[in-house]
């Protein structure tokens, strides 16, 4: 074999090493979501996922491992922040003791686009960064909405005195000025409480679970509320891992291309929830003219009014401004 062949041969053999030396060197997140992987509302968790192992593949892989089986939901901030997991998708909510001003992003009734033009992004990284979490994005379900539900019938606001109404954090304060009850549970704790009379009704999305409460549930109240997100959490120092302008890719691909693909994702899901809430029977009490109003007013006062209990006033004042003025 002559000298330049040979040359040629040791460097096809070392290009061909390097390549699979990088690849072995894919770097692995391992991910917990606060819902189960069979919810309708991960939906936009599990495009997130296989969007991004498919756009860096041989760079970067997100191993999913479950939800609440794997890890309560109301601890997955913490774990991420001390290292126990990579990454979590969870609801602002359910994180607000550790970061209050997170559960700002829900309330809103604007669409993800029209929120990434602000700098709430911007600033709700650097927020994050001071509790020591890194927030990588939203998984965005602008056209996803809240409603109230109950078993015994409601005609209107007067009704609600003194009801028992299972809430997650973000809805607790508004709840609470509707003179009702509010009770902070999971989602996979609420049919049990129906069903026991533990509660009288609950604040929920009509997302998935319909078919499965039919004995439990006759009624909801709308216009509906607020707006859903969902975010994308990464321990700091497995963030530290990713090169830096693998850092940056990853990044501007969920914030700038793949989460407005998934917040325009729903409208079907959606469309099927209504469906099924028709075919259960579910009979809408539907405000009108000045109790429309009335309720919606409420729903955005109450919560801003206690979200600037716990945040600083000027960032309460800059994202009041950019979600909702």
């Amino acid at each position: 074999m002559s000298k330049q062949l040979l040359t040629k041969s040791l460097l096809g053999l070392a290009l061909t090493a390097a390549a699979g030396a990088a690849q072995a060197e894919a770097i692995t997140l391992n991910a917990v979501s606060f819902t189960p992987k069979t919810a309708v509302v991960s939906h936009g968790f599990e495009a997130f996922v296989e969007a991004i192992n498919e756009e860096f593949e041989g760079e970067l892989q997100i191993n999913w491992r479950g939800g609440p089986e794997v890890m309560p939901p109301f601890r997955l901030a913490d774990a991420v922040r001390n290292g126990s997991i990579d990454m979590a998708l969870t609801s602002p909510s359910y994180y607000s003791g550790l970061v209050p001003s997170a559960t700002a992003s829900n309330l809103s009734f604007k669409t993800y686009e029209e929120i990434a033009e602000t700098d709430y992004l911007e600033r709700m990284t650097e927020v994050h960064a001071e509790r020591g979490l890194h927030l990588l994005g939203e998984i965005p379900a602008s056209p996803v909405k809240f409603f109230l539900f109950f078993k015994e019938e409601v005609t209107g606001l007067d009704d609600l005195e003194g009801k028992r109404i299972r809430v997650f954090p973000t809805i607790l304060p508004f709840v609470e000025a509707l003179g009702a009850e509010p009770l902070v549970l999971p989602m996979g704790e609420i049919y049990t409480a129906m069903e026991r009379g533990v509660i009288d009704g609950f604040a929920q999305s009509n997302l998935g679970w319909v078919d499965q409460f039919e004995d439990v549930v006759n009624y909801y109240i709308t216009p509906p509320y607020y707006r859903a997100g969902f975010n994308v959490l990464v321990n700091p120092e497995a963030w530290s891992e990713l090169p830096e302008d693998l850092q940056a890719r990853v990044q501007a691909y969920l914030r700038d291309e793949l989460a407005p693909e998934i917040d325009d994702s729903w409208e079907e899901i959606i469309a099927t929830g209504y469906r099924q809430m028709d075919e259960a029977g579910f009979q809408e009490v539907a405000l009108s003219g000045e109790a429309a109003d009335e309720y919606i007013a409420t729903a955005i006062e109450a919560a801003w009014n206690h979200l600037s209990e716990d945040v600083d006033p000027e960032l309460h004042a800059d994202l009041k401004a950019m979600l909702v003025e």
